[in-house]
This record gives C-alpha cells, sequence and structure tokens, in this order.
C-alpha cells in the first residue's frame, strides 16, 4: 500500500491527452507524462484493503503486484519498483499503455468511482527504468544446451523468448513480417504505442542471446517439420487474423475493407515500410476527404477510427449492433469485475459519430464504387425493426468485428492430420492445447497466446507467453525455476 491516509488526502489524477485538434495531426503518441512527485501521490493513494483484487484473478492476469510495487513508488524505491514489475511482468511498458486495465475496474477505490491510477503508474515505472538505464540485457550464466524455436514474436512469442533465453536455452524467434512485433507493432496504431518500445526490448533480448529470424514465413518458407527436426521444442505464438465473416450483401465493392489490413498497412507506412505485407496485401487504403463507416464496436474499430481521423477523413461514423450501455454501472452487482458501461475511447474523443443498436445491412453503390452503407435498428435480441432503415453517407467503410483465428495455410496446413484445431463456432481455428501445458497433439510442439485462446488482450499474452515458457523449460529440464 501507499500513505496510509493517501485515498482520503488525494485526488485521482491521470495523464491527460493533447487536445484532439493537435493530436490528429500527427500519429506519435500524445499522452502528457505526469513529474515523478505527481506520480508518487498517485501511487500514495493505494489503500490498505485487506484483499487487493486489483492484482488478483479478477484484476490483473499476469498478477502483477500492483500495491507493493505502488508502495515502493510512493516512497521513491523506483529500482525495486521495476524489479517488482518485471517479476510479473516482461514488458510493462507495453500494457501500462495500452492495456484496458481491468485492474482499476477490481480497484476497491473504484467502488467509489476513483480508482488508484494503477495503469499511470505503471508506465511511469517502466518509463523511468528506461530513462536511468536500467533496462539492459541479462544474459544467462549458463547454457542448457537445448534449442527452442518461437514461431511468431507478438506478446507471447516475445515473453517467451525472454524467459527461455534467461533460463539458459538457445532461442530462436521466427517471424513472417520483416521487424519483430506481430500484430503489437503492425496491429496497433503508433499514436496508442510508438514502435521504438518494441525496437528496445528486441535490441535487449539480443543482448541476451535471443536470435531474430524476420522475414521467414514458417509453413512457407520454412517447414514446421524442419523446425521440429532442428529443436528440442518449438512453440507457436500466431496471432488471431482471420477477420469473422459478416454476411453483409456488398462487401465486394470499391472502398469496403476488413479493418486489419488498413491498420496494417498504415503501421507500415509510418515505419517508412513497404505497405504491401506477406498477410495483407492490398491496394492503398486513405481516408483522406472521405466519408468513412467503421463496422463493430471494439478495439480494432476504434483504431480505424483514430486512423481515419489522422488521414484527414471528412466525417467518420461508427457502428455498434450492442444498445447504448448506461453511463455508469451498478457497482453491487459487477465489482470487482468488467463492467458494462459507456466509454469513449481517446479516437472516439476525436470526433467520431457513434451509432448504438443499428444493424448494417447492406453495402450500396454505383458502378461498383461504396456510395453507402444502409442499416436500420435493432430490437433487444438484434432482430430488425421494420421501418427504420436509413443510409449513411459512405466513400470508405472497415469491417472490425473480431477475428475467429490465425490465418488459414502455413503451420496448419503442414500439419493438418496431426495437429488437433478448435472447430467450434466461436473460436473457428484456433490450436487446441491447455493452459497448464500449452502442449499441442504434436510431438514437441507448444502454443500460446491468441492462436490458442482467441482473440485477447496484450497482457493475457504476455501471461501464456510465460506460462508456456515454464512449461517447456520443465519439458527440456525436468524441472524449472521460472515463474508460472
Amino acid at each position: 500500500m501507499g500513505k496510509v491516509t493517501g485515498f482520503l488526502e488525494i485526488d485521482r489524477q491521470v495523464q491527460t491527452y493533447q487536445p484532439a485538434s493537435d493530436r490528429i495531426r500527427h500519429n506519435r503518441e500524445f499522452t502528457i507524462p505526469m513529474s515523478d512527485q505527481e506520480v508518487q501521490k498517485q501511487a500514495a493513494r493505494c489503500m490498505d484493503c485487506g484483499i487487493p483484487y486489483c492484482h488478483g484473478p479478477t484484476g490483473c492476469p499476469v498478477h502483477n503486484q500492483i500495491p507493493d510495487w505502488n508502495d515502493l513508488v510512493y516512497n521513491g524505491d523506483w529500482e525495486t519498483a521495476i524489479r517488482n514489475l518485471h517479476s510479473t511482468n516482461n514488458f510493462p511498458e507495453w500494457t501500462g499503455r495500452i492495456c484496458p486495465a481491468p485492474c482499476e475496474e477490481a480497484c476497491t477505490l473504484n467502488l467509489e468511482d476513483v480508482p488508484v491510477a494503477i495503469k499511470t503508474v505503471e508506465q511511469a515505472i517502466a518509463d523511468k527504468a528506461y530513462e536511468t538505464g536500467f533496462i539492459r540485457p541479462q544474459p544467462a550464466e549458463i547454457s542448457t544446451g537445448k534449442k527452442v524455436a518461437i514461431i511468431g514474436s507478438g506478446p507471447s512469442g516475445l515473453a517467451a523468448a525472454q524467459q527461455l533465453g534467461r533460463a539458459g536455452h538457445e532461442v530462436h524467434v521466427y517471424e513472417r513480417e520483416s521487424r519483430p512485433g506481430g500484430l503489437l507493432r503492425y496491429g496497433i496504431p503508433d499514436f496508442k504505442m510508438e514502435k521504438s518500445t518494441i525496437d528496445a526490448r528486441v535490441k535487449q533480448m539480443e543482448g541476451e542471446g535471443v536470435t531474430f529470424h524476420c522475414g521467414v514465413n514458417v509453413g512457407a518458407d520454412k517447414k514446421v517439420a524442419d523446425l521440429l527436426a532442428e529443436f528440442d521444442a518449438v512453440l507457436y505464438c500466431g496471432g488471431s487474423e482471420t477477420p469473422r465473416p459478416a454476411d453483409i450483401p456488398g462487401t465486394a465493392l470499391e472502398g469496403v475493407h476488413d479493418a486489419m489490413p488498413y491498420l496494417v498497412q498504415q503501421n507500415r507506412r509510418v515505419g517508412k515500410e513497404d505497405i504491401q505485407s506477406v498477410a495483407w496485401p492490398s491496394e492503398p487504403i486513405l481516408a483522406g476527404g472521405k466519408h468513412v463507416v467503421v463496422v463493430g464496436g471494439g478495439d480494432t474499430a476504434s483504431d480505424c477510427v483514430g486512423t481515419a481521423f489522422r488521414q484527414g477523413a471528412v466525417r467518420v461514423t461508427q457502428l455498434d449492433i450492442r444498445p447504448k450501455p448506461p453511463e455508469k454501472e451498478d457497482k453491487l452487482t459487477v465489482w470487482p469485475y468488467w463492467a458494462t458501461k459507456m466509454r469513449t475511447s481517446s479516437s472516439q474523443a476525436e470526433g467520431a459519430d457513434r451509432e448504438f443498436q443499428v444493424a448494417t445491412l447492406e453495402f450500396v453503390g454505383e458502378d461498383g464504387v461504396l456510395t453507402g452503407v444502409k442499416c436500420c435498428e435493432v430490437d433487444e435480441r438484434r432482430r430488425p425493426v421494420a421501418g427504420t432503415e436509413f443510409i449513411i453517407r459512405a466513400d470508405l467503410a472497415f469491417i472490425a468485428i473480431g477475428f475467429s483465428g490465425p490465418i488459414a495455410g502455413g503451420l496448419t496446413t503442414e500439419l493438418e492430420g496431426q495437429l488437433e484445431l478448435n472447430v467450434d463456432a466461436r473460436r473457428s481455428t484456433n490450436v487446441v492445447a491447455d493452459d497448464q501445458d500449452y502442449k499441442t497433439s504434436v510431438d514437441k510442439l507448444f502454443t500460446a497466446g491468441d492462436v490458442r485462446r482467441g482473440q485477447s488482450l496484450v497482457v493475457w499474452a504476455i501471461r501464456e507467453g510465460r506460462q508456456a515458457a515454464h512449461s517447456i523449460d520443465k519439458f527440456l529440464m525436468g524441472s524449472t525455476l521460472l515463474p508460472r
């Protein structure tokens, strides 16, 4: 905990943003950092609540010891704070930026709508560690002589690679794209998280002996069978990238796109790379001067909204089939779990028009080119309400309604007949493995992250990567000291 009476004396404060009119003119992060003293005051608000739900199963998936590092920051011991934070989370600078913070929802002070600013403190600890040079390579003192291949360099693959490298194994990471990071680099816009944070971690891991092989599409350029023959264990950490089928007429019109090719293309453009991706080839998609409609109400849809504004869209409308949620939840029936309530992302706050309880009936156009999106109101059971149809002008439309599993082909195609896949309607082609040992039905092949559990948060991917590393180390050595 922090100061005994801190939560009574100090008001909640979080990082502020640049004005929307300023931040949409660039693709950089736009949060305004707090001073060390301000962060310490926020850490002081952590109360002696008895049972800290913030780092339990209802709060933080990686079980960050939040009260402990809040107390350390309050007392000015930043170095011990980052050691504590790193003991559960390999990459707090990422989660401090893009995690939706279920820990704050579970905070006892959230019963009064003033939770501890946990996410702000977490990012401050990580950024402070970089400023002071604390984050540097920590190579293993002893080599085990074992070799591990990791397919995919998203947060789960990188977390596993760092853990296994520090355990003394020779680790090789294979990435399909030209730079490491997976969807962390190519799916999340730079205005939410600049990619220099990924580059810094990759540099640290290379100093720890991890080898990165970029531009290698496993299953096509290199066979999984070859990896299984060459390495003592292989961990598959692909992302969930196949767009969920929309079944909306008119998707073939020029101007209608799935969300991911648009986001990947823009991230490659901002990163000064060729916009054509191995997995997402597409003609240039730009929103400048256009009326844009985004179908979907989640994070991916919100990222499309923010990207469109930065490209100069005239108007952006976001369609959500769900009813408009209440402004405030009933704490006594929901807390400490994640509540359904009205939330406005920074991208939506930049000027998006939001339509709730609306179904997308059809994309309409002329001469094969999109001109509008036909919609209607729906009832509580998502059934169309007769006579409520209307058309929204659209020059560009993005479908962002979720993902059903990894991209077909590659690894799963090569191992078809050996690899057990989950084929239910919700999780389509995910690879089957439990969250205890992360073993697949193929000998020596493990899996973790979105390719196993389905689309999820970065913090869940880090947890799965760490736990898979624990399992692999135990598989190779008979026992392990890696945390789970």
